[in-house]
């Protein structure tokens, strides 16, 4: 059993008692709200390990929940999106949201999301971080494929740097251009484009068909093992 507290904000009645059951079964602990007000009352009181939240509620929206919430809080944000609510779930996920689930989702992967978000949470600022056939370290500013030294730039390091820190959390176009590049870039995809397209033909066996640094269409890329 987990005991990790979960406040699950929903304004449909039935998926919101299928998650509390679903997460009581998993071993969580379970506060609920159905509007955007209440959610940010509910974790003040009882403050969350973790918040599965909504984009489209009564009242405050998803991503305004998530900006309030990110100014005392740095507890897990998992999104859930309905088909058609991309321009909300990227402002949700610009605003601090980690990642997100689709409507209608597989219990197994709600769950899966959710461990993860939690496992990046806690995980230790080692200085080497091994991800799959990669090997990074940040101290010495190397990177290995297979044991041999790849040759990055300052920038496709930094852009690297970034997503081993976040594997396999969704990082939108306007996060990543913001943290490697600053805020005045954030509206500079091309030069994303261009240095993921470096980055994949170093690190990815093939860069045709990437199996770590994947594209998420409409918003953004995710660094998975």
């Amino acid at each position: 059993m987990t005991g990790q507290r979960v406040l699950v904000v929903d304004d449909e009645p039935h998926i919101l008692r299928a998650l509390e059951t679903t997460l009581r079964g998993a071993g969580y602990d379970v506060d609920t709200a159905a509007t955007g007000e209440s959610a940010l009352t509910q974790a003040a009181v009882h403050p969350p390990d973790a918040v599965i939240l909504d984009l489209v509620l009564p009242g405050k929206s998803g991503a305004d929940v998530c900006r309030e919430l990110r100014q005392w809080t740095q507890a897990p944000v998992l999104i859930l999106s309905a088909v058609g609510e991309e321009r909300e779930k990227v402002a949700a996920l610009d605003a601090g949201a980690d990642d997100y689930v689709t409507k209608p989702f597989g219990v197994d992967e709600l769950l899966a999301r959710l461990r993860a978000t939690f496992r990046r949470a806690t995980t230790s600022g080692e200085p080497v971080i091994a991800i799959g056939d990669l090997c990074i370290d940040l101290e010495k500013r190397a990177v290995f494929r297979d044991g041999e030294l790849l040759q990055l730039t300052p920038h496709e390091f930094a852009l690297l740097r970034l997503f081993a820190l976040n594997e396999s959390k969704l990082l939108t176009h306007q996060t990543i251009l913001r943290e490697v590049w600053g805020a005045a870039y954030q509206k500079e995809s091309h030069y994303l484009h261009v240095y993921v397209s470096q980055l994949r033909r170093k690190i990815e066996p093939d860069p045709s068909r990437p199996s770590h640094l994947l594209t998420e269409p409409g918003a953004g890329y995710r660094f998975v093992a």
